[in-house]
């Protein structure tokens, strides 16, 4: 069964859907359907967790030929960081229609197979070892999106839905050149078995695709529309996972397949995460309503997911991916409790809020643990992840992780202007006395996700520990290809030599020794 687990993961909830839009009825009966295949996939994946053997790399492997005139395959498979990041899709995927079921939607047959069917496409995207794959996934995990932030977001849905649109098409098309271009130059487009490319604009191509959907400064014009606009859950999919595609994309393809260009444009990458992430800061404090200051910040903790990638050493990275996690968690809470706040008060500006700490003892407490855990206090795993961010940038350049404290302050004031906003003050004239509490539905969508981030912050090394086992850093390969010599062909994250990631320390290089 383990060649076909992954296989599974993929397929299980792309035919749940076809089966939604199947359903012989409507109503809270495909809407039930739905949250039970998205609970089914979360089992799943936690046997994908107890069969995992993190001393070895590329495991639940299935490779069958596609189009063997170009060398295209269906190539699965999980390295430990792919394992984590599809556990996050699934378990928000399944808070996030679980809440659907709860608030009610229209049309439910159609809502809740592209549901599964972007739950399905984007377990595709973390687990694809086939760059042509990869690029079927990922535009498959985009066509669901269109759909539901046009047909089921909010006043101006038509607007942010042609933003999105515009400005993820642009990536596409640049993300296919470069797919065909580096496919053909490499006589495969196996992610596996292809070396290391030293094509600068075959790079560009890449990271401007993945920049468009992170996003990243300057190119996140769509993102304050969509993410106000698309549903609670929605957004809560946008922010919490389908963001993280994009740094995935940056981790699996740009650092190690360009290892050369990665070298050489290094700084003007660092210079734009840093940048968005003061930027993005900045504008969440000024954010008048609850998702503008979720969404601005999730535009800031992108660029600090991106600081620690392009830092490109074990500690970098490993912060980037657990703060991916982090930041998936925390924002997909953020947004369902806006949502439950908005179903209250049918509003999100903080001008109309206030005071709902009082009577409503659930909620308080699930946004305040929430928000503080996004405040990165010690002993947090928002604060695990950032300070290994930190560290590893520092290595490449101090400026950077100065500038990365600096965001951290201007993290703490945003967030604690959200919890001041909603919980405290003067009642707000769109709150009155019968809006409730958090219903136990509502607390069985949201407990989830804050648990995991408690366990987290418990045990943060269960994620920063177990990515990758062996092999030479994303690094080593980028000093080795900037000084001429030849780059480890068939990289892949398939070493040869062991690497004492686990529980190993690192070298002012970013190198690690047992």
């Amino acid at each position: 069964m383990d060649s076909w687990l992954v296989t599974i993961l993929i397929f299980l909830p792309v035919a749940g859907g076809l089966l939604c839009f199947l359903f012989p009825v409507g109503g809270r009966a495909v809407a039930s359907f739905g949250a039970l295949v998205a609970l089914v996939e979360v089992g799943f994946w936690i046997d994908a967790v107890a069969r995992f053997d993190f001393a070895h790399d590329l495991q639940f492997e299935q490779d069958t030929p596609w189009f063997s005139d170009l060398n295209v395959s269906y190539h699965v498979g999980m390295y430990g960081f792919s394992l984590w990041l599809v556990g996050l899709t699934v378990v928000v995927m399944a808070a996030a229609i679980a809440y659907a079921l709860l608030a009610g939607r229209d049309r439910p047959r159609a809502y809740y197979g592209l549901m599964l069917m972007l739950l399905g496409a984007i377990v595709g995207v973390f687990t694809s070892q086939d760059l042509f794959l990869f690029y079927v996934m990922f535009e498959a995990m985009l066509i669901p999106l269109y759909v539901l932030v046009g047909v089921w977001g909010g006043a101006g849905r038509l607007g942010a839905t042609f933003k999105f649109v515009a400005f993820t098409m642009a990536g596409s098309l640049l993300m296919l050149v470069s797919v065909i271009a580096f496919g053909l130059t490499e006589g495969t487009f196996d992610l596996v078995d292809s070396g290391t490319s030293s094509s600068n604009w075959i790079f560009l191509g890449f990271a401007a695709a993945f920049a468009v959907k992170a996003p990243l400064f300057p190119f996140h014009g769509w993102l304050p529309d969509a993410y106000r606009e698309a549903s609670p859950e929605v957004s809560a999919v946008l922010s919490g996972i389908v963001s993280k595609a994009a740094a995935y994309g940056f981790l699996r393809i740009v650092l190690v397949k360009f290892p050369g260009p990665t070298n050489d444009f290094r700084t003007p990458l660092l210079i734009l995460a840093a940048v968005g992430l003061v930027y993005g800061s900045i504008l969440a404090f000024r954010a008048p309503d609850v998702r503008g200051v979720i969404a601005y910040s999730s535009l800031a903790q992108m660029g600090l997911i991106t600081l620690g990638l392009f830092a490109n050493n074990t500690l970098g990275i490993s912060g980037a991916v657990l703060q991916m996690v982090n930041h998936g968690l925390i924002s997909a809470s953020l947004f369902l409790l806006a949502g439950a706040i908005e179903r209250r008060t049918a509003t999100g500006e903080f001008l109309l809020l206030g005071g709902m700490a009082r009577g409503r003892p659930a909620l308080a407490t699930l946004l305040m643990t929430t928000g503080v855990i996004a405040l990165a206090v010690p002993g947090s795993s928002a604060f695990a992840g950032e300070f290994l961010v930190l560290a590893g940038v520092f290595q490449e350049q101090w400026v950077y992780a100065v500038v990365g404290a600096l965001a951290i302050v201007l993290a703490a004031m945003y967030m604690l202007r959200l919890i001041s906003g909603v919980l405290h003050r003067d009642v707000g004239s769109a709150v009155s006395d019968a809006a409730r509490d958090l219903v136990p539905g509502e607390l069985a969508v949201l407990l989830p996700l804050v648990a995991c981030l408690i366990a987290l912050s418990v045990w943060p090394a269960a994620i920063s520990e177990h990515l990758i086992p062996s092999g030479p850093a994303p690094q080593a390969q980028g000093q080795a290809q900037a000084q001429g010599a030849q780059a480890p062909a068939a990289t892949g994250f398939r070493p040869r030599r062991r690497l004492a990631v686990v529980h190993g320390s690192v070298t002012g290089e970013g190198g690690v020794v047992p």
